[in-house]
């Protein structure tokens, strides 16, 4: 039986596109995708993500996820996408803003995962510059903020490439595996992507 109701996610049809790939609100259908390409690269993932419920590839916690994602996007505080290749429409991973803050913070706070068979091929850094063109030009926002553990060199390189600054250190700031984790931290300007952008 269904306990939950997806609903109707305000992001609509809103589809951000780039060379190698583009990104799209989740839907139902992406489900089985979702679970092929998370449980093929579980290993590759867990060590940087919080611990995964025992029901996390299940239907119904996809579900609740689906509810949870349109909730955020109706109420503006989250926004959160697929990523899929162009050329075969392969569901490569995801990225979102979270925690979004209005009044005179306009912030709100990235995340991302990649399939391990499509990690290092150039489709994070894409979908990333796609994401910070969303949120300095549809929202609004001021300041985009990311962690990531010390020791994720590949997240840090990523975040560097797009002229993230790092900003502090953060004592047992996120609990990443059922223990609480120090991070760095990272923030984006919208002043500094603009002196940075190509005109």
């Amino acid at each position: 039986m269904r306990l939950f109701r997806n609903l109707t996610s305000p992001a609509g049809h809103v589809r951000l596109n780039g060379g190698k790939v583009y990104l799209r609100s989740p839907t139902e259908r992406d489900w089985r995708a979702y679970v092929e390409v998370r449980a093929a690269s579980r290993k590759f993932l867990e060590p940087w993500e919080p611990t995964w419920p025992p029901d996390a590839l299940g239907r119904e916690a996809y579900f609740r996820r689906l509810n949870r994602y349109a909730a955020d996007w109706r109420d503006g505080v989250g926004h959160s996408f697929f990523i899929f290749g162009n050329d075969d429409n392969a569901l490569l991973g995801g990225i979102s803003m979270s925690n979004v803050r209005r009044g005179v913070a306009q912030c709100g706070t990235l995340g991302y995962w990649i399939g391990e068979p499509h990690a290092r091929q150039g489709y994070m850094n894409e979908a990333l510059r796609l994401i910070i063109e969303f949120c300095f030009g549809q929202l609004g926002l001021h300041r985009i903020e990311a962690a990531c553990l010390p020791h994720n060199d590949a997240s840090q390189k990523l975040l560097q490439r797009a002229d993230f600054t790092q900003d502090g250190y953060a004592r047992k700031y996120l609990k990443i595996r059922g223990e609480w984790q120090d991070h760095l931290l990272y923030s984006l300007l919208a002043e500094d992507h603009k002196s940075t952008s190509p005109e």
